[in-house]
């Protein structure tokens, strides 16, 4: 098991950025495939940006060209780049990570907030 722990939530004004962060522990980070994930009030919590243990990642089409995720291997950690940040965006970001080959992502962190004003 894991336990993850997230980090760089804020607020910042449409246009600005944020880089979130998402410390892993507890088993050997390499074996774990970790997504972003956000929930706005009201809405299903959706998959933002996910990175594989090789590093290949997928986004979903509204962060496209807009956010990228990375991971630190030394450092176990993944992060979020967010530019060109939008109201739309702002959510409760949440990670969590999956031990591969399993596809579905059991461990979470507790979640940081972020809010985009206009």
């Amino acid at each position: 098991q894991v336990q993850l722990v997230e980090s760089g939530g804020g607020l910042v004004q449409t246009g600005g950025s944020l880089r979130l962060s998402c410390a892993v522990s507890g088993s050997a980070f390499s074996n774990y495939a970790v997504g972003w994930f956000r929930q706005a009030p009201g809405k299903q919590r959706e998959l933002v940006a996910a990175i594989g243990s090789g590093g290949s990642t997928n986004y979903a089409d509204s962060v496209k060209g807009r956010f990228t995720i990375t991971r630190d291997n030394a450092k176990n950690t993944v992060y979020l780049q967010m530019n060109s940040l939008k109201p739309e965006d702002a959510a409760e970001y949440l990670c969590g990570a999956r031990l591969l080959p399993q596809r579905d992502f059991r461990f979470w962190g507790q979640g940081t907030q972020v809010t985009v004003s206009s």
